[in-house]
């Protein structure tokens, strides 16, 4: 029982942290491109922008902030076995994770102070170390994530560790993971943002404030949302390769068999061993695994039955990721078929979906953290260490668990309640110029 509240306080902890991680990866980003935007036309509404995002930024990361403390916190405290053996081996990463997360406070605070101090370009430099800063800092995370799902840079001679920490974060999943992870942030708070102002655009169509906000987001996310099912492929041909009973579990494939089918929806029994009320395309699971419609698959039942992760969980996180990112890469196309033919604010059902689109990219990146840690159960560290041997012995569990679980809903509600009050600020500021 007390191996379950760690997952849990852990799981919780790591799905609350990550929305403010990737804001803190993306929202740079586009108040960097606002500020120059303004330099080079001149328009009040750019700056305006820029200036709202950066107080939107701020207050994001300073909550990041401190989930992420807290996250350091229960590594250590719940799973003491896991990090006394995985610390020399991924201190690196961490390390410089921190360095980054400090490149990143520093030039935050010049940006937000430096507006009256530094010249217009040392000004846009500043914003510019923020993205960057802010982009390493998850980039160095989600390498540590990689090697605990492809361990390697270790070895025991004579029954001592040796470490090569480059071997560790270069390993095979870890450029997969950052690329998969890095565009998942600039498409989910590029379509996020773009969301909130697509539904002011639908009151107030002509609303120049919003346009030029709508167009930046636009900018930031849809790209990142066409190319995020292209990194999806390449991070599922790692997954392939290195986590079989992952794979097997996101597909709900039991039988190992060749031209295995793609399955799209489905709902897993696990007693049967079969997956039920699935569309199947015959052959699409090998091709897309192994670029082999005839490439043997292996499957759930040629796997120990306690190496299997929850198959169930996880083949409905991963068709919920999947529905969500080509929804979004579709969402780029019209916005591209749009903008080209001039009427990218005039459509109506457009400004509509991408309202209504708002938050599904943070529901995909919270689906995709599931797909990449409930896959990898029952390791911690896969094929090295198993989650129940990691858990502290330490009792009673479920009272921390409980006490966090009520921090993280008042923090929640403050930080909505900051950001609602930062968008009713935007009242309509008259016609496009």
């Amino acid at each position: 029982m007390d191996l379950l509240f760690a997952r849990l306080q852990m799981g919780l902890s790591l799905a609350f942290h990550i929305i403010f991680a990737v804001v803190g990866m993306a929202m740079p980003v586009m108040m960097v491109s606002a500020e120059v935007a303004w330099i080079h036309t001149g328009r009040a509404e750019y700056v305006d922008l820029a200036k709202r995002w950066a107080r939107g930024t701020a207050i994001l990361f300073a909550v990041g902030a401190v989930s992420g403390t807290v996250l350091s916190f229960e590594l250590g405290l719940l799973w003491p076995t896991f990090m006394a053996f995985a610390g020399p081996i991924i201190g690196m990463p961490f390390s410089l994770e921190g360095f980054a997360f400090f490149l990143e406070a520093i030039f935050l605070g010049l940006y937000l102070y430096g507006w009256q101090k530094l010249r217009p370009w040392a000004h846009v430099f500043a914003g510019i170390m923020v993205s960057i800063g802010g982009a390493f800092s998850g980039a160095f995370v989600v390498t540590a994530n990689a090697w605990m799902n492809t361990p390697t840079g270790f070895r025991f001679i004579g029954g001592r560790l040796f470490v090569d920490p480059f071997a560790a974060m270069f390993n095979p999943a870890a450029a997969a993971q950052v690329i998969h992870m890095l565009l998942a942030a600039y498409a989910a708070v590029g379509v996020g943002v773009a969301g909130i102002h697509a539904r002011l655009l639908v009151r107030h169509p002509l609303d120049a404030f919003h346009r030029r906000a709508f167009a930046i987001a636009l900018m930031i996310g849809m790209p990142a949302a066409l190319l995020q099912p292209l990194s999806g492929d390449w991070a599922g041909h790692v997954v392939a390769r290195t986590q079989t009973a992952k794979l097997a579990a996101l597909e709900g494939q039991f039988a190992t068999e060749r031209y295995a089918p793609l399955r799209i929806g489905g709902i897993p029994d696990v007693a049967a061993r079969t997956t039920r009320y699935a569309v199947e395309v015959p052959g699409g699971l090998s091709f897309l695994a192994y670029d082999d419609p005839a490439a043997l698959i292996t499957g759930l039942n040629d796997i120990p039955r306690d190496s299997w992760p929850p198959v169930a969980a996880v083949h409905l996180a991963f068709q919920v990721m999947v529905a969500i990112g080509f929804w979004l890469a579709l969402l780029a196309l019209w916005a591209a078929v749009l903008w080209r033919r001039g009427r990218l604010f005039h459509s109506s059902l457009f400004l509509k979906a991408i309202a209504l689109s708002a938050v599904l990219g943070f529901v995909a990146v919270e689906a995709g953290w599931m797909v990449t840690e409930l896959g990898r159960q029952p390791w911690i560290i896969q094929g090295v260490m198993r989650t129940s041997d990691a858990v502290t012995p330490m009792p009673g569990l479920r009272f921390p668990f409980i006490v966090f679980t009520f921090i993280y809903i008042g923090l929640g509600a403050v930080v909505i309640a900051l950001i609602r009050r930062t968008v009713r600020e935007t009242v309509p500021r008259g016609a496009i110029r």
